[in-house]
Parts: structure tokens; sequence; C-alpha cells
């Protein structure tokens, strides 16, 4: 499994926003240049988060682009299901669609013990501790 180009950028928006602090606002052109990201796919990123609520923007002269949140409210999975939807291992797991073998698949529970286990990672982490956490292994 592999997140989209788009979601990788969205988390790196959101870490560099996180990294500012939830009071400051930056200019997307900023956001696009630091975090290597082409304006255009930015753009359409933070519309995507601002849907979602996680982000706020704002035109103008001190306008720009800031996290709705504290960055120790928003979480990875919160960021990658904005714009990739829910995170499936499989097709087996997904719910929708029932694999036929899955009853006698000595794999299906794998793939669902595995799914179980990435969404809760992911919905634990927060921008917040995560930043916290670099910075303290930085310093160390």
């Amino acid at each position: 499994m592999q997140i989209t180009r788009q979601a990788d950028y969205a988390v790196r928006a959101v870490a560099f926003l996180a990294r500012l602090g939830s009071d400051h606002r930056a200019a997307t052109s900023q956001i696009a240049d630091e975090q290597k990201i082409p304006p255009s796919f930015l753009a359409k990123i933070v519309s995507q988060l601002s849907v979602a609520g996680l982000l706020q923007t704002s035109r103008g002269a001190r306008g720009g682009v800031s996290l709705a949140r504290s960055p120790d409210e928003i979480t990875l999975l919160e960021v990658v299901e904005a714009i990739d939807g829910p995170i499936y291992l499989n097709e087996c797991v997904c719910g929708y669609d029932p694999c036929v073998f899955s009853d006698e698949c000595p794999i299906h529970p794998i793939w669902c013990d595995a799914q179980e286990h990435l969404i809760k990672l992911l919905k634990e982490t927060t921008f917040g501790a995560a930043i916290r956490a670099k910075n303290s292994a930085i310093k160390s």
C-alpha cells in the first residue's frame, strides 16, 4: 500500500503548518516553495483539507493558510483520508464487497489485522506529537 502523492503533499503541508503553531498563517506560495509542492497541486489540497475542517484559509494582505485546530487534535489518519478516502490494504477488507474466499482464506485475517493496526497507528498519531518526538530526537 502506498498513499498517493497528493496525500503525501497534504501531510507535508499540515506538518509545516503544525511546526508554525496553530495561531500562525503561511502563504500557500511559502508552503509550496519550502515543501517542494507544485503550487497548483497545493491549491487543490488546501481546498480539500479546508472542506474536511483541517485548515482555514483567508484572503488578502494578511491572508494565508492555518490549521483549523491544534496540531494535537489533527491526526495523520484525518489528513490521509481527507485526500485519499478510507484506507484499505486489500479489496477483501473493504467491507462492501466481501471476498468469496474470506471464510477459507488463511491470509484474510492477517490483512484485517494489518489494516486495523495501521489505522490505529495513524489515528493515534497527531501532528503535535510527531513534531515533539522529532524535536526531542534532534536534541538528543
